[in-house]
């Protein structure tokens, strides 16, 4: 059974557009590496720029083994240059009932 996450990537100042590009590139690479289920992501973008993705990894093993992952690992620096991780609840939006973000384009 797949392990469904909601992550959170707030741009680092002038790098929207750099992350926006990355995060195209973010669950092919995952799929790739055979460490996320074939379900499509949903990506959307709350006002202040954070993108959040919710995707289905394969397994509890399978996130294990991304932090060892060279390509993972690859990817995950090149994150590090462009955006912070920070938590779902601290998204402006999710205080809200009813979430809403504008689709990720």
């Amino acid at each position: 059974m797949g392990i469904i996450v909601i992550s959170c990537y707030k741009p680092k100042e002038g790098k929207n557009e750099t992350l926006k590009a990355l995060m195209r590139t973010h669950l092919p690479r995952l799929v790739k590496e055979g460490l996320v289920t074939d379900r499509a992501s949903i990506m959307m973008e709350a006002a202040d720029g954070t993108i959040i993705e919710v995707f289905e990894w394969v397994s509890d093993e399978a996130i294990k083994n991304a932090h060892t992952n060279p390509e993972v690992l690859k990817m995950w620096g090149e994150y590090a240059e462009v955006c912070q991780y920070i938590p779902i609840g601290t998204v402006p939006e999710a205080t809200q009932l009813f979430s809403s973000f504008k689709p990720f384009e």
